[in-house]
This record gives structure tokens, C-alpha cells and sequence, in this order.
């Protein structure tokens, strides 16, 4: 499933901004087409301008409900929405807004997911630096100093790639839990460059510079 919603507020119309002419949405679906291992390909979307792009690529379209395509709106209630409509075993969440993983990275994200113990599988980059929240440590200690090398590194959650299993994920709803982080939680490591996101137009054009590095077409 490849979320996109039109209203986006920080870059206007991001799923649909181009990188290297080539839109967003448009190379999220054609990664997951090169993974090679969905039984099916949804772009879950509330628009026809990615309704379009589904077709022309030649994946399914999933028309949200409006009341779930506003700002209010969390993935907790899409993601609900969506598997109440599509029954399987495993959905994977793939986002458009980071372009930089590529379809191997995909397949072996599903593989592992599929093949562990996990309820909730996401992808993470791993921060090997002092990390602080509200003005405390994370993972190094106010009393000494460490070596970088030698920290624990900090997993951040890039939302790059997400998957949970369906009956886990309703049932956690059902019952009025967070379903997004009901169950055994499993971690996947991205590195730099597949760990960013594009949130805002400066994230654009490093996303512009990162996939000519990497001799992305």
C-alpha cells in the first residue's frame, strides 16, 4: 500500500513533486513493481491525479474517504480502513517520500518481516551520536564521555518502509488500542541515504543531490 494525500501543508502536492522528472508516487509504485514480491499493489489516495498515475502504471487505486484525507486524519484510521476493504495476511506500507530505497531493499524488507516474529516491522536509521530529549540524555551518560564508536546508537523511525499483520492490526483497533505499535515491535536499518525523507522543499533538493550521488535514474 502506497499512501498520498493531496493536502499536504509543509511542500505542497509532495507525492505528486517530481525527482529527476519522474514523480514521486510514479516511483513508488514502480519499485514495489521491481521488488517483485506483492501478491498486490495499492496506492491508497484521494485524488484522481493518483488515480491516474495507478492506472498508467498499472497498479490498483484505493479511493479514500474524504473524511480520512484531512488533516486530523492519522494512518491509524487509513491503514484500518483499508484493511477492513483488502483481506491479507502481511500489508506493507511503502512511502513515496522516500525515494531513495530502492527495490532490493524493498524485497529483502518484506522477506525478513514475513520471516520473523514481529507483529509491527519499520525501517530505521541508526543515530551512532549522543542523542538528547528535553535536555536529557538518551543514550550516553552526563557523567562521563564516551567515544562515539562506543554508544548505542539511537534508532530513529524513518517510515520509509512499515509492516504489520493484518489480524493484529484490527484487532488492536477493535479494542481501542494503538495498533500501530500493538504487538512485537522489529526494526529494519536503512542507511543514509535510503533514510531520508522528504518533508519540505530543502529535503527535495537533498534528495536531488543523494540520488546523483548514488547514480539513480
Amino acid at each position: 500500500m502506497i499512501p498520498a494525500r493531496l493536502g499536504s501543508k509543509r511542500l505542497k502536492q509532495k507525492n505528486l513533486r517530481s525527482l529527476l522528472n519522474v514523480p514521486l508516487l510514479t516511483r513508488a509504485v514502480r519499485k514495489c513493481k521491481a521488488a517483485n514480491c506483492f501478491d498486490s499493489i495499492w496506492v491508497n489516495a484521494d485524488d484522481e491525479s493518483f488515480a491516474r498515475i495507478a492506472r498508467e502504471e498499472g497498479v490498483n487505486y484505493h479511493p479514500r474517504p474524504a473524511e480520512l484525507a484531512n488533516d486530523t486524519a492519522t494512518s491509524e484510521e487509513f491503514v484500518e480502513e483499508f484493511l477492513h476493504t483488502h483481506p491479507c495476511d502481511l500489508i506493507i506500507q511503502v512511502h513515496s517520500i522516500a525515494p531513495l530505497i530502492q527495490a532490493d531493499r524493498v524485497r529483502d524488507f518484506v522477506d525478513r518481516f514475513s520471516h520473523s516474529s514481529a507483529d509491527i516491522f519499520v525501517s530505521v536509521l541508526e543515530e551512532p551520536l549522543e542523542c538528547l530529549h528535553n535536555g536529557a540524555p538518551v543514550n550516553f551518560s552526563l557523567g562521563s564521555k564516551q567515544n562515539s564508536q562506543d554508544l548505542e546508537p539511537v534508532k530513529r523511525i524513518t517510515w520509509g518502509l512499515t509492516g504489520w499483520r493484518r489480524e493484529r492490526y484490527l484487532a488492536a483497533r477493535s479494542a481501542g488500542r494503538t495498533a500501530t505499535w500493538d504487538g512485537e515491535i522489529g526494526t529494519y536499518t536503512l542507511n543514509r541515504f535510503e533514510g531520508h525523507v522528504i518533508k519540505t522543499e530543502e529535503d527535495l533538493q537533498l534528495a536531488e543531490c543523494m540520488a546523483t550521488i548514488i547514480g539513480m535514474e
